[in-house]
């Protein structure tokens, strides 16, 4: 069962990316490193769901540190960008309770991977 939930995850994950990427809103730089990183981590979950070893752990290591702290900043600058309707002193919270149900189980099973 766990397995077919992780299998939805990483299907759900990937087809908001390629739907993002068709749609055309991968415009800035930013934007443009987003997607690439959004790969890169997308893949080390892949390795993690197919129990597959898909280069070193020392590499997801880099991944995710590099990745998570990525989503947090360009998450947060987008987030504060677009949240106006949300009151400045709800957004951390609402903020953090976003990205630990949108990308934390793709954090947890990257780091599962890597360490």
């Amino acid at each position: 069962m766990t397995d077919i939930l992780w299998t939805i995850y990483l299907g759900i994950l990937g087809a908001f990316a390629i739907g993002y990427l068709i749609k055309g809103g991968y415009k800035t730089h930013s934007a443009k490193l987003d997607f690439v990183i959004s790969i890169f981590t997308w893949i080390g979950l892949f390795g993690f769901v197919t129990e597959k070893e898909i280069l070193t752990p020392f590499v997801w290591k880099i991944v995710f540190v590099g990745g998570l702290a990525w989503d947090l900043l360009y998450g947060l600058k987008k987030f504060n960008e677009e949240a106006e309707e949300v009151p400045k002193a709800a957004r951390p919270f609402v903020f953090g309770t976003t990205v630990l149900i949108l990308i934390g189980p793709l954090y947890y099973g990257l780091y599962q991977y890597a360490f």
